[in-house]
């Protein structure tokens, strides 16, 4: 089983400049002066490491003569061990151009690597501390508009016995949605375990998922779950969001999904972290992670190491949700067995989601031209409304109702009001249109003179 942890004994996926995100460690104000003696001796030990277990033998030779370069040159006397870290993780992904390779100080993790497994400091503690902290990485679960079910991953921790619980109840909350966005921005992955527990959702059981090399052993088989509690999610719109920072085993799960076909990936290219690494500690507290094996996968033959994986659709981060809904909505709009009612709310929705990407912007004589008294003519009450005129914009008043700022949504005259996503307002220059998601027919309200 790959799992995040500062062991000897534990392979992780890690992201590309960032650990996972069980293990990232809190921000530390202070650490102890490294001394020549401090220095010298983990430089020794990050080489014996690296002789060792590095998953390319041929690359050994370049990454030892590396450090002992800028040991001779000086480069690493320095007494700040956060710069000490900073300078040789540089040095090992310069010359390796594996984004797996890291040092960081991380006195937490340091010390949990060297507990007794058994005791409430040792890593399983840890990480499980962590896990719960961060309800396993499922941060954020909710209903979006047309019934598109989200849910976002922060990272892919795995407590035995406990994280696939958590999954269970998120992947019943995705099951009842007419289509799921998954979103892995800004992931730096984590344990494989999470992400075949995930994946299985979406395929049939028993399927090879990965296969895992390391050296001379045995290949690791890593293949689908015969039996998940919540069952399978397979034949749902599946879109997956990915960015620059997503990285290693949420890469994982991102090339599942475009290999094996499984959704559309909508976003930015991913960071390029395949190989399977160890977290190991190294004195007085750091942690070291070394690539110990490689991930290939059985449609490619091959991974996402240093390539990472493309999207399907591209999108700036900030722009990817909004464009998988839009293309959500334009799939289950298509959908012949759709019903009336959801079509309806479809074409309700895409009209916000088509403005948020391409953003109506009216010039403030055509605003200004729009205010005015709406309704009976001398009239008051429910049956009148007033469109106001200030800080450049529109602002709809009704009777006993709360005043509501207008934002176009097309450059006809039609409106969101702010904080209602259920009703919208078409000013046509004669008359105020009220139109309402579940109602088919507007309430017009004439201009008054």
């Amino acid at each position: 089983m790959m799992r995040c942890a500062a062991s000897r004994l534990v392979a992780v996926f890690l992201a590309a400049g960032l650990l996972c995100a069980a293990a990232a460690p809190l921000a530390q104000e202070r650490a102890a002066p490294l001394t020549a003696k401090m220095r010298a001796d983990a430089l020794q030990a990050i080489g014996r490491e690296f002789r060792e277990r590095y998953v390319f033998p041929k690359m050994r030779p370049k990454i030892l003569e590396r450090l002992e370069r800028g040991q001779r040159s000086g480069r690493y006397e320095v007494d700040d061990p956060f710069l000490f870290a900073e300078r040789v993780t540089e040095d090992l992904r310069e010359v390796s151009h594996d984004r797996h390779l890291s040092l960081r100080v991380d006195a937490p993790a340091y010390t949990a690597a060297l507990a007794s497994p058994d005791s409430d400091a040792g890593e399983e503690a840890f990480f499980r501390r962590q896990a719960i902290r961060d309800h396993h990485g499922l941060v954020e679960m909710k209903r979006l508009p047309g019934n598109i079910r989200y849910l976002k991953i922060s990272g892919f921790d795995w407590v035995n016995d406990e994280t696939g619980g958590a999954y269970d109840a998120a992947m019943r909350f995705l099951r009842e949605g007419d289509a799921i966005v998954i979103d892995v921005r800004d992931n730096g992955g984590g344990s494989h375990a999470a992400v075949r527990y995930l994946v299985s959702h979406f395929m049939d059981g028993d399927t090879l998922e990965m296969t895992f090399l390391e050296g001379d052993k045995p290949p690791v088989q890593s293949r689908i779950l015969e039996h998940v509690p919540a069952g399978r999610l397979k034949g749902k719109p599946l879109y997956v969001l990915i960015n620059g920072f997503t990285g290693s085993a949420a890469e994982a799960f991102a090339y599942d999904v475009q290999q094996f076909k499984l959704g559309e990936l909508i976003g930015a290219k991913t960071s390029g972290a395949a190989n399977n690494n160890k977290l190991l500690p190294i004195a007085p507290e750091f942690i070291l992670s070394v690539s110990y094996g490689r991930p290939v996968h059985p449609v490619s033959q091959g991974n996402w190491e240093g390539t990472g994986v493309a999207p399907d659709v591209e999108a700036p981060s900030a722009q990817a949700l909004d464009l998988a809904q839009a293309r959500a909505l334009d799939r289950l709009s298509a959908d012949p067995k759709a019903s009336p009612e959801a079509q309806a709310e479809y074409a309700w929705v895409k009209v916000g989601v088509r403005a948020r990407l391409h953003p109506v912007t009216l010039a403030p004589a055509a605003l200004s031209a729009l205010a005015g008294r709406y309704g009976r003519p001398g009239g008051s009450g429910p049956g009148m409304a007033e469109i106001a005129y200030r800080d450049g914009a529109l602002w709809l008043e009704r009777p006993n109702r709360p005043t509501a700022r207008l934002s176009p949504l097309t450059e006809d005259g039609l409106f969101a009001l702010e904080g209602n996503d259920m009703a919208r307002a078409r000013l046509t220059g004669q008359a105020l249109e009220m139109r309402w998601m579940d109602s088919p027919e507007p309430r017009i309200f004439p201009r008054a003179p």
